[in-house]
């Protein structure tokens, strides 16, 4: 199974799930402000964060073909590759994971 096949579903079920927990982030108390992580992750970072870098983004191409040239991927922007895991099992996997993070280590946050 690829990414594109499942993705517009997949997207759009996380988008609706990701708009109730941002609902239920700004009904919350405001809490202390966490630095900037110097690099990116597959677990903290939003992949719309990724798709702005290019260097992140060619590590995206690299290990996930075809997911930054989806006509839905800018739905999915406020998600991380971890949320996105569970809609694309077979190409978002724990191995891939591992090796985008090792990746990632490699270049600064912008």
């Amino acid at each position: 199974m690829s990414f594109l096949k499942y993705a517009p579903l997949a997207i759009a079920v996380a988008a609706a799930s990701l708009s109730n927990a941002a609902f239920a982030q700004s009904t919350a108390p405001a809490t202390a402000t966490h630095a900037a992580p110097a690099h990116y992750s597959t677990t903290e970072t939003e992949i719309g964060k990724l798709l702005d870098d290019p260097a992140a983004r060619a590590l995206l191409d690299k290990y996930i073909p075809g997911m930054t040239a989806s006509d839905q991927i800018d739905m999915a922007r406020a998600m991380t590759l971890k949320d996105i895991q569970q809609y694309s099992p077979d190409q978002v996997n724990d191995k891939v994971l591992a090796q985008l993070d090792a990746e990632f280590a490699k270049i600064q946050a912008k």
